[in-house]
């Protein structure tokens, strides 16, 4: 069987180079295995190694060792099958770069006391439904026109356009599931140009936030029952699915998806994940499943 050891890196830091391919090279060759062909995604920031198995147990850690200090990405998969047909994207700190509510809470002076508990629920340390009342409650009364300011000041993440692009012109579906609110997914669904996207109901009551939300909450199970719908309604098994996120609701999709990717995520969310993305941009998505810089939608 066939796989490929795909390297990737910051596309406004390369950090890859003939030194680190023969490094890597040779962590495969003392592992019993040899690359039989190297192909460059994108110089110095991308590139894929092929080689056949049986893979080692160990051999992941053993790339992680003799790259240590590099600032590259190390993920292994089979070579087949890498191209995906859905993709599902959460956005709090993944297709955006910040929290949104903890920005809402900032922009209202009590940040201090929302952000401990985001921090908290991202690592999965209590409960995120529990925790999304509980910081909800805390804007009861102020103006719901802070919306307009964090749609004016909210930044994507570099690489998401290309993502998005570039699946949906090759015919996936693509979908932003989130725990966040629905007045901030839909203007950056529209931005970025996914199919759909769900999240939750932020309540506004003559011109101010109520301090609760609609029910049921979009959580951990709801992005997991998002991907096994969207896959029943494309007729396509979640093998076919890509997954990305950073925080501890969305393990349960990465772990289901066939490229479940932790973005830059919390340290739990790290270990269990198959896939880490820690110095790349989102473009590294893309780099998983083969695609050339050349190729991307732009």
């Amino acid at each position: 069987m066939q796989y490929v050891l795909t390297l990737t890196s910051d596309p406004t830091a390369p950090a890859l180079g003939s030194a680190v391919i023969a490094r890597a090279t040779e962590t495969l060759e003392a592992a019993g295995l040899s690359v039989e062909h190297t192909d460059w995604l994108d110089p110095e920031t991308a590139v894929d190694l092929y080689f056949s198995g049986p893979v080692p147990e160990a051999l992941e850690r053993s790339l992680h060792e003799a790259l240590a200090g590099i600032a590259a990405d190390i993920n292994l998969q089979a070579a087949a099958g890498r191209r995906k047909r859905l993709l599902i994207a959460d956005m709090d700190s993944t297709v955006i770069t910040s929290e949104s509510l903890d920005d809402l809470a900032a922009y209202a002076g009590i940040g201090d006391k929302i952000a401990p508990i985001t921090a908290r629920a991202m690592r999965g340390e209590i409960d995120f439904e529990g925790a999304l009342k509980e910081r909800v409650a805390m804007l009861a009364g102020h103006p719901a026109s802070l919306l307009d300011r964090l749609l004016a000041e909210v930044e994507i993440t570099p690489g998401a356009r290309e993502l998005v692009a570039t699946m949906r012109r090759d015919g996936a579906y693509t979908a932003l599931v989130s725990g966040g609110f629905t007045s901030l997914t839909a203007p950056v669904r529209e931005r970025l140009g996914f199919h759909t996207d769900r999240a939750n109901t932020l309540h506004v009551a003559d011109g101010a936030f109520t301090g609760t939300v609609g029910e049921p909450i979009l959580g951990r199970d709801a992005k997991l029952v998002a991907l096994n719908g969207f896959c029943a309604e494309l007729g396509i098994d979640a093998a076919d699915a890509v997954t990305v996120g950073d925080g501890a609701n969305d393990l349960a999709m990465l772990q289901a998806a066939g490229t479940g990717v932790a973005f830059r995520g919390k340290p739990a969310v790290r270990e269990a994940a198959r896939f880490r993305v820690d110095h790349g941009d989102l473009s590294a998505l893309l780099h998983l499943q083969g695609y050339k810089r050349s190729d991307f939608a732009l």
